[in-house]
Protein backbone atom coordinates (compact mmCIF):
# COMPACT_ATOMS: atom_id res chain seq x y z
CA UNK A 1 0.00 0.00 0.00
CA UNK A 2 2.57 2.35 0.89
CA UNK A 3 4.35 1.54 -2.36
CA UNK A 4 1.19 2.19 -4.63
CA UNK A 5 0.57 5.95 -2.87
CA UNK A 6 4.26 6.54 -3.57
CA UNK A 7 3.64 5.71 -6.99
CA UNK A 8 0.20 7.98 -7.09
CA UNK A 9 2.09 10.89 -5.42
CA UNK A 10 4.56 10.57 -8.33
CA UNK A 11 2.10 10.19 -10.64
CA UNK A 12 0.33 13.57 -9.36
CA UNK A 13 3.78 15.73 -9.01
CA UNK A 14 4.43 15.13 -13.06
CA UNK A 15 0.52 16.23 -13.66
CA UNK A 16 1.28 19.42 -11.62
CA UNK A 17 4.56 19.89 -13.35
CA UNK A 18 2.79 19.63 -17.22
CA UNK A 19 -0.28 21.93 -16.02
CA UNK A 20 2.24 24.64 -14.98
CA UNK A 21 4.18 23.97 -18.04
CA UNK A 22 0.83 24.49 -20.63
CA UNK A 23 0.14 27.40 -18.35
CA UNK A 24 3.00 29.52 -19.00
CA UNK A 25 3.13 28.35 -22.12
CA UNK A 26 -0.13 29.47 -22.19
CA UNK A 27 0.91 32.89 -21.15
CA UNK A 28 3.51 33.36 -23.52
CA UNK A 29 1.29 32.89 -26.61
CA UNK A 30 -1.06 35.18 -25.21
CA UNK A 31 2.18 37.83 -24.65
CA UNK A 32 3.24 36.78 -28.46
CA UNK A 33 -0.03 38.27 -29.60
CA UNK A 34 0.23 41.23 -27.58
CA UNK A 35 3.44 41.66 -29.11
CA UNK A 36 2.56 41.10 -32.55
CA UNK A 37 -0.45 43.96 -32.09
CA UNK A 38 2.12 46.31 -31.03
CA UNK A 39 0.42 45.84 -27.50
CA UNK A 40 3.81 46.16 -25.93
CA UNK A 41 3.02 46.96 -22.47
CA UNK A 42 0.58 44.24 -22.31
CA UNK A 43 2.72 41.99 -23.51
CA UNK A 44 4.97 42.59 -20.73
CA UNK A 45 1.94 41.40 -18.12
CA UNK A 46 1.86 38.27 -19.59
CA UNK A 47 5.71 37.35 -19.73
CA UNK A 48 5.53 38.16 -16.36
CA UNK A 49 3.28 36.07 -15.37
CA UNK A 50 4.82 33.13 -17.28
CA UNK A 51 8.37 33.98 -15.29
CA UNK A 52 5.91 34.15 -12.09
CA UNK A 53 5.15 30.59 -12.94
CA UNK A 54 8.66 29.43 -13.71
CA UNK A 55 11.20 31.93 -13.40
CA UNK A 56 14.09 29.94 -15.35
CA UNK A 57 11.86 29.86 -18.63
CA UNK A 58 13.75 30.91 -21.39
CA UNK A 59 10.88 32.36 -23.30
CA UNK A 60 9.62 34.12 -20.78
CA UNK A 61 12.73 35.63 -19.96
CA UNK A 62 13.66 36.31 -23.47
CA UNK A 63 10.35 37.31 -24.79
CA UNK A 64 10.67 39.83 -21.80
CA UNK A 65 13.80 41.32 -23.37
CA UNK A 66 12.19 41.94 -26.44
CA UNK A 67 9.25 43.82 -24.70
CA UNK A 68 11.20 46.46 -23.18
CA UNK A 69 12.98 46.64 -26.19
CA UNK A 70 10.32 47.94 -27.93
CA UNK A 71 9.06 50.33 -24.66
CA UNK A 72 12.83 51.59 -25.54
CA UNK A 73 13.88 50.46 -21.85
CA UNK A 74 17.31 50.16 -22.79
CA UNK A 75 18.41 49.23 -19.16
CA UNK A 76 16.13 46.50 -18.50
CA UNK A 77 16.14 44.76 -22.02
CA UNK A 78 19.76 44.61 -21.70
CA UNK A 79 19.56 43.20 -17.50
CA UNK A 80 17.14 40.55 -18.72
CA UNK A 81 19.48 39.78 -22.50
CA UNK A 82 22.41 39.26 -20.07
CA UNK A 83 20.76 36.87 -17.28
CA UNK A 84 19.45 34.45 -20.44
CA UNK A 85 22.84 34.88 -22.18
CA UNK A 86 24.89 33.40 -18.88
CA UNK A 87 22.21 30.85 -17.99
CA UNK A 88 21.95 27.11 -18.87
CA UNK A 89 20.18 27.52 -22.09
CA UNK A 90 21.78 26.00 -25.52
CA UNK A 91 24.17 27.68 -27.45
CA UNK A 92 21.82 29.01 -30.34
CA UNK A 93 19.85 30.00 -27.78
CA UNK A 94 22.97 32.38 -25.68
CA UNK A 95 23.64 33.45 -29.52
CA UNK A 96 20.70 35.20 -29.68
CA UNK A 97 20.32 36.77 -25.86
CA UNK A 98 24.37 37.90 -26.53
CA UNK A 99 23.00 39.86 -30.03
CA UNK A 100 19.67 41.13 -28.29
CA UNK A 101 21.84 42.55 -25.14
CA UNK A 102 24.53 44.23 -28.08
CA UNK A 103 21.54 45.86 -29.54
CA UNK A 104 20.42 47.26 -26.09
CA UNK A 105 23.83 48.56 -25.55
CA UNK A 106 23.85 50.36 -29.09
CA UNK A 107 20.96 52.19 -28.01
CA UNK A 108 22.65 53.11 -25.10
CA UNK A 109 25.60 54.32 -27.13
CA UNK A 110 28.09 52.07 -25.25
CA UNK A 111 29.27 50.93 -28.45
CA UNK A 112 32.72 49.18 -26.40
CA UNK A 113 30.24 46.67 -24.81
CA UNK A 114 28.04 46.31 -27.89
CA UNK A 115 31.01 45.50 -30.05
CA UNK A 116 31.97 42.60 -26.78
CA UNK A 117 28.37 41.50 -27.14
CA UNK A 118 28.83 40.64 -30.76
CA UNK A 119 31.88 38.86 -30.37
CA UNK A 120 30.33 36.83 -28.18
CA UNK A 121 27.01 36.18 -29.82
CA UNK A 122 29.90 34.70 -32.73
CA UNK A 123 31.64 33.01 -31.41
CA UNK A 124 28.42 30.85 -30.53
CA UNK A 125 27.41 31.48 -33.75
CA UNK A 126 29.85 31.77 -36.11
CA UNK A 127 27.67 32.57 -39.29
CA UNK A 128 25.25 35.07 -37.76
CA UNK A 129 25.42 37.85 -40.46
CA UNK A 130 23.55 40.24 -38.55
CA UNK A 131 25.92 39.80 -35.74
CA UNK A 132 28.66 40.23 -37.82
CA UNK A 133 26.87 43.68 -39.42
CA UNK A 134 26.39 44.95 -36.16
CA UNK A 135 29.51 44.04 -34.78
CA UNK A 136 31.09 46.23 -38.02
CA UNK A 137 28.86 49.20 -37.69
CA UNK A 138 29.55 49.16 -33.71
CA UNK A 139 33.36 49.37 -34.52
CA UNK A 140 32.33 52.59 -36.62
CA UNK A 141 30.76 54.52 -34.24
CA UNK A 142 32.85 53.67 -31.56
CA UNK A 143 35.61 55.61 -33.70
CA UNK A 144 33.62 58.43 -34.43
CA UNK A 145 32.54 58.42 -30.65
CA UNK A 146 35.91 58.32 -29.43
CA UNK A 147 37.07 61.59 -32.67
CA UNK A 148 34.61 63.41 -31.45
CA UNK A 149 35.29 63.19 -27.70
CA UNK A 150 39.22 63.36 -28.94
CA UNK A 151 37.73 66.92 -30.62
CA UNK A 152 35.74 67.94 -27.13
CA UNK A 153 38.87 67.45 -25.07
CA UNK A 154 41.20 69.44 -27.72
CA UNK A 155 38.72 72.63 -27.66
CA UNK A 156 38.12 71.98 -23.97
CA UNK A 157 41.85 72.67 -23.55
CA UNK A 158 42.38 75.44 -26.57
CA UNK A 159 39.54 77.07 -24.87
CA UNK A 160 41.17 76.74 -21.26
CA UNK A 161 44.32 77.96 -22.49
CA UNK A 162 42.41 81.04 -24.28
CA UNK A 163 40.38 81.51 -21.25
CA UNK A 164 43.67 81.65 -19.09
CA UNK A 165 45.71 84.01 -21.57
CA UNK A 166 42.44 85.92 -21.45
CA UNK A 167 42.06 86.32 -17.57
CA UNK A 168 46.19 86.75 -17.74
CA UNK A 169 45.61 89.62 -20.09
CA UNK A 170 42.89 91.00 -18.23
CA UNK A 171 44.57 91.29 -14.96
CA UNK A 172 47.57 92.38 -16.20
CA UNK A 173 45.35 95.49 -18.01
CA UNK A 174 43.63 95.34 -14.52
CA UNK A 175 46.92 95.65 -12.69
CA UNK A 176 48.41 97.97 -15.00
CA UNK A 177 44.64 100.42 -14.31
CA UNK A 178 45.33 100.05 -11.09
CA UNK A 179 49.34 100.87 -10.50
CA UNK A 180 48.60 103.99 -12.69
CA UNK A 181 45.66 104.81 -10.79
CA UNK A 182 47.90 104.56 -7.52
CA UNK A 183 50.59 106.36 -9.22
CA UNK A 184 47.70 109.06 -10.08
CA UNK A 185 46.72 109.20 -6.23
CA UNK A 186 50.28 109.49 -5.29
CA UNK A 187 50.92 112.51 -6.86
CA UNK A 188 47.49 113.88 -5.80
CA UNK A 189 48.40 112.87 -1.85
CA UNK A 190 51.76 114.95 -3.08
CA UNK A 191 50.06 117.83 -4.43
CA UNK A 192 47.52 118.11 -1.16
CA UNK A 193 50.40 117.50 1.13
CA UNK A 194 52.43 120.34 -0.50
CA UNK A 195 49.76 122.44 -0.58
CA UNK A 196 49.09 121.76 2.91
CA UNK A 197 51.84 122.80 3.97
CA UNK A 198 52.83 125.43 1.25
CA UNK A 199 49.20 126.76 3.48
CA UNK A 200 50.77 126.19 6.33
CA UNK A 201 54.04 127.86 6.03
CA UNK A 202 51.63 130.62 4.78
CA UNK A 203 49.24 130.63 7.67
CA UNK A 204 52.22 130.72 9.95
CA UNK A 205 54.33 133.94 7.96
CA UNK A 206 50.80 135.54 8.18
CA UNK A 207 49.98 135.20 11.99
CA UNK A 208 53.96 135.87 12.39
CA UNK A 209 53.83 139.29 10.52
CA UNK A 210 50.17 139.63 12.12
CA UNK A 211 52.21 139.25 15.61
CA UNK A 212 54.96 141.94 14.38
CA UNK A 213 51.63 144.58 13.97
CA UNK A 214 50.49 143.97 17.17
CA UNK A 215 53.38 143.77 19.30
CA UNK A 216 54.25 147.15 20.22
CA UNK A 217 58.08 148.66 19.54
CA UNK A 218 59.97 147.95 23.02
CA UNK A 219 62.52 151.32 23.68
CA UNK A 220 64.66 151.85 26.73
CA UNK A 221 64.52 155.11 28.74
CA UNK A 222 67.99 156.42 27.54
CA UNK A 223 66.84 155.65 24.20
CA UNK A 224 63.37 157.67 24.11
CA UNK A 225 65.28 160.49 25.79
CA UNK A 226 68.01 160.46 23.27
CA UNK A 227 65.10 160.43 20.26
CA UNK A 228 63.20 163.44 22.34
CA UNK A 229 66.54 165.59 22.36
CA UNK A 230 67.31 165.05 18.73
CA UNK A 231 64.01 166.21 17.86
CA UNK A 232 64.66 169.21 20.07
CA UNK A 233 67.68 169.77 18.26
CA UNK A 234 66.16 169.33 14.58
CA UNK A 235 63.37 172.14 15.82
CA UNK A 236 66.04 174.47 16.57
CA UNK A 237 67.56 173.84 13.51
CA UNK A 238 64.95 174.15 11.67
CA UNK A 239 63.61 177.33 13.35
CA UNK A 240 67.05 178.89 12.99
CA UNK A 241 66.94 178.30 9.37
CA UNK A 242 63.35 179.55 8.82
CA UNK A 243 64.90 182.76 10.69
CA UNK A 244 67.60 182.86 8.18
CA UNK A 245 65.77 182.61 5.26
CA UNK A 246 63.12 185.17 6.50
CA UNK A 247 65.99 187.69 7.11
CA UNK A 248 67.21 187.07 4.08
CA UNK A 249 63.96 187.55 2.56
CA UNK A 250 63.56 190.69 4.23
CA UNK A 251 66.88 191.93 3.14
CA UNK A 252 65.99 191.49 -0.62
CA UNK A 253 62.79 192.95 -0.46
CA UNK A 254 64.95 196.31 0.84
CA UNK A 255 67.05 196.63 -1.55
CA UNK A 256 64.68 196.22 -3.78
CA UNK A 257 62.28 199.15 -2.37
CA UNK A 258 65.81 201.70 -2.50
CA UNK A 259 66.77 200.85 -5.99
Amino acid sequence: MKRQFGILLFVFGLLTVQLSAQSEKKMVRKGNKQFEEGNYTEAEIEYRKALSENPGYFKGAFNLGDAMYEQKNYEESGKLFGEVAEGQHTDEQKAGAYYNLGNSLMQKRKYKESIEAYKNALRLKPDDQDAKYNLVYAQKKLKEQQNQQQNQDQNKDKNKDQNKDQNKEKNKDKNKDQNKKDQNQDKQDKQDKDKNKQDKNDQGDQQKDKNQQQQPQQISKEDAQRMLDALKNDEKKTLKKLQKQKAKAAKTKKTDIDW
